[in-house]
């Protein structure tokens, strides 16, 4: 079982059999936690590509196809994003340069999925503004954080919209998405999701200050 570290994200994937056997892969196939990290941010990229290019589809088939591709994007991305800290903690990679390399990507791996979802439907008037709304509060939640730690705090990942939510989120809207494109149904979900994680991330914002300020106040 994993020892428990204040400072990093609790997943309960990380004990799992498969993650191991996935990070026993990744160090023989000779990939560095920081390369992995990067690596997170073309699985978004590819992505955010599938949400962007939806309304260019001209059939359901490719728009199914695409929707999937988008989901598998995102559950690359969070992959990457688990493997990297267990290749350095339990590989023994560790690096100086680490934990830049643990936070910068991900935060343009948040901006170019959710940004890029903003660019899947029409249905919404507004669709693409929320997607840059929704990424840009998704990064604020991380410098909400950070900030946090910095004025002597501990990290605070609460949600209800930490990056795991906003993710799994994006996941379930993408894969329900088949059904209203094979229903003949306008695509309200992804917008939808896109609304549900900007007001998520605003409450997460509120809750983890909170924390924060509770926590400095007692020392």
């Amino acid at each position: 079982m994993e020892k428990a570290d204040p400072n990093r994200r609790p997943l309960t994937s990380r004990n799992t059999q498969w993650a191991k056997i996935a990070a026993r892969l990744a160090l023989r196939l000779g990939l560095t936690p920081n390369r992995i990290s990067l690596l997170s941010i073309v699985f978004a990229g590819l992505g955010a590509a599938c949400f962007a290019f939806v309304p260019r589809a001209n059939n359901n088939t490719a728009r199914v196809l695409l929707f999937i591709g988008a989901a598998a994007g995102i559950q690359f991305r969070l992959l990457c994003n688990m493997l990297d800290g267990m290749v350095a903690i339990e590989g023994g990679l560790r690096t100086k340069t680490g934990e830049l390399y643990n936070e910068f990507p991900d935060r343009f791996a948040d901006a170019l999925i959710i940004v890029g979802a903003g660019y899947a439907s029409s249905w919404m008037r507004y669709s693409a503004e929320l997607g840059w709304l929704a990424a840009i509060l998704a990064v604020l939640t991380a410098y909400n954080r950070a900030l946090g730690v910095v004025a002597g705090a501990s990290q605070q990942f609460c949600g209800p919209m930490a990056k795991p939510h906003r993710m799994a989120t994006l996941t379930a809207a993408s894969l329900l998405s088949v059904i209203e494109v094979l229903a003949g149904w306008p695509l309200r979900l992804v917008p939808l999701a896109l609304v549900l994680i900007a007001i998520g991330c605003v409450v997460t914002m509120i809750r983890r200050t909170q924390r924060i300020v509770r926590e400095l106040n007692s020392k």
